[in-house]
């Protein structure tokens, strides 16, 4: 099973459209688009070891969250609003799904609910590889390659290039090069 198959796997999508109140079809649709919309931000901005190394925290801190099966009350929504901010240059869930809504990504209001319950996932999952990968040695980890390792092999399930923009493009068609600087604050 790919990284991104497996991640998949771990989101309750049933629960979360029950928490909702949407169709579930809904939900699997939007949680194929945004989960690795999510990814290939992160990914992204792993490139920068600052950065690599917030986000190798806040997917530590998230990695418990996984634990005998991701329950939806669990998941805290507020700091899923504090990681879209970060994985997104300031934007928040609202200009997220707006964006991609506008982009052809669905429903923006179903996009603004999901971002920030997925988010929190999405670091879990995250985390939960790089316990797999901690025996990597130090210079690497500072360097963002445990975690450049992880994001590249969930993204891997999407076969070939693995930026943004083709993550984006794939999901979006045409419009994601603007999304996509949009989101980021202008770096693609």
């Amino acid at each position: 099973m790919s990284g991104l198959e497996d991640l998949f796997a771990q989101i309750p999508t049933t629960d979360i459209a029950s928490k909702i109140g949407v169709d579930e079809a809904e939900v699997n649709k939007a949680v194929h688009l945004l989960v690795p919309v999510l990814v290939g931000g992160l990914h992204e901005n792993a490139q920068d070891p600052e950065h690599a190394s917030k986000i190798e925290s806040a997917a530590d801190s998230h990695a418990g969250l996984l634990d005998g099966g991701v329950s939806v009350d669990q998941v805290d929504e507020q700091e899923g609003q504090q990681a879209i901010a970060r994985i997104f240059g300031g934007n928040d869930a609202t200009q997220v799904a707006n964006a991609l809504a506008s982009g052809g990504g669905g429903n923006s209001d179903l996009l603004k609910q999901l971002l920030p319950i997925l988010a929190p996932i999405v670091l879990a999952y995250i985390g939960k590889q790089l316990t797999g990968k901690s025996e990597a040695p130090a210079t690497q980890a500072a360097s963002g390659g445990a975690l450049n390792d992880v994001l590249g092999s969930i993204l891997g399930g999407m076969g070939g290039n693995k930026s943004l923009g083709t993550v984006l493009g794939n999901a979006l068609g045409s419009k994601a090069g603007d999304i996509l600087g949009g989101l980021l604050g202008g770096k693609k």
